[in-house]
């Protein structure tokens, strides 16, 4: 156990953790220069088209430091405040983490949350200042920052750039020197820590974990405590590029768990692997439950596929913990389910891959987040889409969830900034200069505002320099309404949006004009209105497709004409009675588009 170390990689979005996750993986040969390749952890293909970490991957390395052969597990992390959860299940498997920091653009609201999370688990902190090779480095300015953020002397922040290879042999070093080995008993119970878990198709569920106390043989009967259910260890080992199968995990190891599971529903993470005939006395304390941001429908574009999404989405979640979903039905759209997400890009993520791993078409409906709503006997009902908000007279008041958002810009883009934060609702709290070039502003705002398209706004008015960082800070009352679409006085739930009143009316207006563009004309006039309750608010007509019935009519008196129009008019009436509207896919998308 001496000769182990446990560490993660931890930073902002684009600071690095992949590159240099690279060096240290070339530096220590543990893959051959034919089997390299640039991001070579990222394994996804949409890791690699969007340049970003989207899971955490876990690598043994072995490095020989004074004549001793260490092993090093490797966890990098994703950077973007939507995969969060991520971090945190990896920064329970180790003992210390690399916080990386740029050395062009200096520590960001990202950095500061991830070192926070690192600091609550007590692990050991090694500072790297990456990047120093860029024309635009500042090593100097942004080591300050550093030794205020860290409380650490100057000359422990280590120098390095992932793309030159500078300084990885300082770090490994580093951890072998700063990051203390593995703490736990190696005879007492079998307890390990699931942190992760895929699935394949040939060999059921692969089960990634953290030995805290005692070992694991091949062949072992082992009990999961959160479930109950007990297996064979058919296949243990430990994870390099690809697996090695070993005979024994032992103590402070990481390692991985073969033992063809079948049912999802069976592996949680966080859950506590044990043996069946010597048990653990008690569970290893998990991680904090996974608390979803945005809400929104996923439903099969074809209906009779409901029980193949159920079965990707039982998969995915697998691989991706920080996705919550339940079944839920829909008048518009048939049977789908409500599902969880951290964020917007996390829901783009969950959509992309249920297409690309598992050939699912869906449509996703509106995001929303969770409102409290207090009805007139008092009872506070939580609403979590719009269809399950009760009627207008019903509600005595409406509480809809708040943040604490942590905003780091150059101090040019303020005034930008502070407007696009108003006009979405945010109460300014505090405002601290880091250095005389760099700002942090301190915002509580309505989460529902920051969900849609917030984040993107806020890099384009900074170009790219404003990072942001947000927690959940509770529930306040606030006027909120129902909005519903309607086509032909038809209700459609599945674009129905809970909305600020002093909003309504702009999105209603602006849903209208969306949807008129993209429904396609029928032979019958389409009314789409916009209402609150029983008030209509904004309207738009679609045009009906008319065949030139007075083609024929030629000369003669006007009552001929007039004839012809009133017989095309009465069928007209007729057939918008009778006619329903198909809504393109393009709709139900359009309203993630307004903006």
């Amino acid at each position: 156990m001496k000769k182990i170390r446990n560490f993660c990689i931890i930073a902002h979005i684009d600071h690095g953790k992949s590159t240099l996750a690279d060096r240290l993986l070339e530096f220590t040969k543990t893959v051959t220069n034919r089997e390299m390749q640039a991001q070579l952890l990222d394994n996804m293909d949409l890791e690699r088209e969007r340049g970003i970490t989207i899971k955490s991957h876990a690598i043994q390395m072995n490095y020989i430091h004074q004549g001793e052969e260490y092993i090093l597990n490797l966890i990098d992390t994703p950077g973007h405040v939507d995969f969060s959860y991520e971090v945190s299940r990896s920064i329970a498997a180790c003992e210390g983490a690399l916080l990386l920091v740029d050395a062009s653009q200096g520590t960001e609201a990202q950095t500061i949350s991830n070192l926070y999370l690192a600091i609550n688990h007590d692990l050991v902190i090694i500072p790297v200042l990456n990047k120093v090779d860029l024309p635009g480095a500042m090593p100097e300015e942004i080591k300050d920052e550093m030794v205020e953020l860290l409380d650490c002397k100057r000359d422990e922040i280590i120098h390095a750039s992932g793309k030159e290879g500078i300084g990885i042999e300082d770090i490994l070093t580093a951890i072998v020197e700063r990051v203390p080995p593995p703490q736990g008993d190696p005879k007492a119970p079998l307890q390990a820590l699931i942190f992760d878990s895929t699935f394949n198709s040939y060999r059921g569920i692969e089960v990634i974990f953290r030995v805290k106390n005692g070992q694991i043989r091949k062949g072992d009967r082992v009990k999961f405590m959160a479930t109950g259910k007990e297996y064979h260890a058919d296949e243990i080992g430990t994870l390099g590029l690809n697996q090695i199968p070993k005979q024994l995990v032992e103590c402070g190891d990481v390692g991985y768990l073969i033992s063809g599971i079948k049912v999802a529903k069976e592996v949680k993470v966080g859950d506590t692997v044990t043996h069946t005939d010597r048990p653990a006395k008690e569970a290893i304390q998990g991680f904090s439950e996974v608390k979803p941001m945005v809400f929104a429908g996923i439903y099969p574009v074809d209906t009779s596929e409901f029980e193949e999404l159920r079965e990707a989405l039982e998969k995915l979640q697998l691989n991706d913990a920080a996705l919550v979903w339940e079944p839920e039905t829909s008048a518009a759209l048939g049977y789908g389910f409500r599902c969880g997400f951290l964020g917007m890009l996390h829901m783009e993520i969950v959509q992309e891959r249920l297409e690309r791993e598992f050939d699912m078409t869906v449509i996703t409906t509106v995001p929303s987040v969770q409102f409290n709503v207090v009805d007139s006997k008092d009872v506070m009902v939580k609403v979590s889409a719009p269809s399950e908000m009760p009627e207008p007279n019903y509600i005595k008041w409406i509480e809809e969830p708040f943040i604490n958002a942590q905003i780091i810009t150059k101090s040019d883009y303020i005034g930008p900034i502070l407007n696009l934060c108003m006009d979405k609702r945010g109460i300014l709290k505090n405002q601290v200069y880091l250095t005389a070039e760099r700002v942090e502003l301190q915002f509580s705002m309505p989460l529902a505002e920051v969900v849609f398209d917030f984040f993107d706004k806020l890099k384009t008015i900074s170009r790219g320099y404003a990072s942001l960082d947000y927690e959940l800070a509770g529930y306040e009352e606030s006027d909120m309404v129902k909005l519903d679409v309607m086509l032909n006085g038809e209700r459609i739930d599945a674009l129905s949006a809970i909305v600020h009143r002093s909003k309504a009316y702009d999105w209603g207006k602006k849903l209208c004009e969306k949807l008129r563009e993209l429904i396609p004309k029928q032979m019958f006039e389409i009314a789409i209105q916009a209402a609150i309750g029983q008030k209509i608010i904004a309207r738009e007509t679609v045009k009906a497709m008319r065949k030139d019935v007075l083609a024929k009519c030629y000369g003669g008196d006007i009552s001929r004409k007039r004839k012809l129009l009133e017989k095309q008019k009465k069928g007209k009436k007729r057939m918008r009675q009778v006619g329903n509207v198909e809504i393109p896919q393009e709709a139900f998308m359009a309203v993630l588009k307004i903006n």
